[in-house]
């Protein structure tokens, strides 16, 4: 079998019955979604900042991560798990923080809510397809500014000094990512099943 690899995801040339081949990979991506109407002033702000990674407003559980394509089923069961054993629970997101100078990142801080994003995410790598050694430690926030320039960076730090929401969330997305395609939701998980 032929391999391609075509943003981010490896896939097989199918087999002659039209089936994927056993090795095919997908990328996928877990995240509590900010709701309106600060997600969408969130990811506008992102956008501004010419940030090339800019996606919709998140709280990032488990980030990009390859796994083979048969796995989704067993991956979905364990996050179906993960959130029937979690509560719903209030996420308050004020102010903002960066990772500098270790990243070139700026984003709103969690205030409320950091244990339960900790617990969920450590849930979520528990799985054997989800592991992952972390190059940082997990630190929950959103953020709204990443690798621009430095007086960017600045800028979005003080602009975003008094922001403040506080949401109820529910439950938390997997999203996946294929070459033709940006992220995409693929199914939500409802806290407390």
């Amino acid at each position: 079998m032929k391999r391609s690899v075509a943003g981010g995801v490896a896939r097989s040339v199918e087999g002659r019955d039209g089936s994927p081949d056993a090795g095919d990979t997908i990328q996928i991506g877990i995240a509590v979604d900010i709701p309106e109407p600060w997600g969408g002033m969130l990811t506008r702000r992102r956008v501004e900042a010419g940030d090339p990674q800019a996606v919709p407003a998140h709280v990032t559980l488990l980030g990009p991560t390859e796994i083979p394509v048969r796995a989704l089923p067993a991956v979905e069961e364990h996050l179906a798990r993960v959130a029937a054993t979690h509560l719903p629970f209030t996420l308050h997101l004020r102010g903002t923080g960066t990772f500098r100078p270790v990243t070139q990142v700026v984003f709103v801080a969690v205030a409320a809510g950091i244990s339960e994003c900790e617990l969920l995410a450590a849930a979520i790598n528990a799985a054997p397809e989800l592991h992952r050694e972390a190059r940082f430690p997990y630190h929950p926030h959103v953020t709204v500014a990443q690798d621009v320039p430095p007086e960017v960076l600045d800028k979005a730090y003080e602009d975003l000094a008094d922001f403040s929401a506080l949401f109820e969330v529910e439950a938390f997305t997997l999203f996946s990512h294929s070459g033709a395609t940006r992220w995409q939701p693929r199914r939500d998980f409802r806290l407390g099943g």
